[in-house]
């Protein structure tokens, strides 16, 4: 079986983190959304990835070699940004008909992974919402078996959203429903051709879909619910201190996320706070944020905070949301 992860798309509810950083890279309780998902499908043993990159996509391609040089790695580019739909379609030549397993590149989910792996029939994960207008939304009858999927219906017959999550066994009726899709733009969306549409494709070829429940869907698309997940699985995954760092005169209220190399004095840091590498915090008070990479925190506040990697700040009490490379000061 292989893998494949969508991470081709540009992220624009998360800017300013990225106009410089793509969005599965953006820190998330000590980890990036990638390495979350990736760690999750390699200990369930999948051992082979398909990464479709586009917008920064440099930066995914030197992370997957650098962090897991020991993956059979694949990267296909989406120049084009028409829909998911359109970004599986790249992946055909590589797939070869065999069964795949497709993770959209912001979704973390909790299920058990082995399970879904082993079960014989093609699955797609759901969950259920209070509004699922905004989502492909999965009709499912009793027995679990999927009679219809819809992209973001006006007026939905189930509140089960599909959560990003797709183990298909036929993959050649897959690339040719993608195909088909592609030559039948919907009226509303005449650039952007979807998964969704041709699963509905499929189903109506005869595909057997099943529904699995997931247990927890953490939402990665904004800053407030980026926050939420991070405070959950913060608390799901524990305090994670690296060994190589320097707290002076400062308290930690658990559960933090603190990497190499940060410098802490005369401050206050937590709860639910993840911190990247080589950070500078000093006489502040930091909880419910997520810090990047060698940024400088000096005398200042801050809660629900999303800091990009090399900011540097001094002021006084703010909510902020600061992307990479920046300077402010306060006062």
């Amino acid at each position: 079986m292989k893998a494949i992860i969508p991470v081709a798309g540009a992220g624009t509810r998360l800017r300013p983190h990225t106009y410089t950083q793509p969005k599965a890279l953006i820190p998330l309780a000590g980890k990036t959304i990638l390495s979350i998902i990736v760690d999750q499908l390699q200990d369930a043993g999948i051992q082979e990835f398909i990464f479709i990159i586009g917008y920064l996509g440099h930066k995914i391609r030197d992370y997957v070699k650098e962090k897991y040089p020991y993956l059979q790695v694949h990267f296909v580019e989406q120049n084009e940004r028409q829909g998911t739909g359109h970004a599986i379609s790249l992946t055909k030549d590589i797939v070869d008909g065999d069964e795949v397993f497709i993770v959209l590149g912001d979704t973390i989910c909790e299920y058990d992974v082995r399970e879904v792996l082993a079960n014989p029939n093609s699955l797609l994960g759901v969950k259920r919402v209070d509004d699922p207008r905004d989502f492909g939304v999965a009709e499912v009858e009793e027995s679990g078996l999927i009679s219809q999927v819809v992209e973001k219906p006006q007026i939905p017959k189930s509140n089960m959203a599909l959560v990003g999550l797709y183990k298909i066994r036929d993959t050649r009726v897959m690339f040719d429903c993608l195909s088909t899709v592609s030559h039948q733009p919907h009226p509303s969306r005449p650039y952007d051709f979807n998964l969704t549409d041709a699963l509905e494709c499929m189903i109506r070829q005869g595909c057997i879909f099943h529904a699995f429940k997931v247990q927890n869907w953490f939402d990665c698309g904004r800053k407030e619910t980026l926050l939420q997940s991070n405070a959950i699985l913060l608390k799901k995954f524990g305090s994670n201190i690296a060994s190589n760092h320097k707290f002076d005169n400062s308290i930690l209220i658990p559960p933090v996320s603190i990497a190499e190399g940060c410098d802490i004095r005369n401050s206050i840091v937590g709860p639910n706070v993840a911190i990247g590498d080589g950070t500078v915090i000093n006489s502040s008070i930091i909880r419910n944020s997520i810090i990047g990479a060698y940024s400088n925190l000096t005398e200042i506040v801050l809660t629900e905070s999303l800091i990009g990697s090399d900011a540097s700040i001094k002021g006084e009490s703010r909510s902020l949301n600061i992307g990479d490379n920046t300077e402010i000061a306060l006062g």
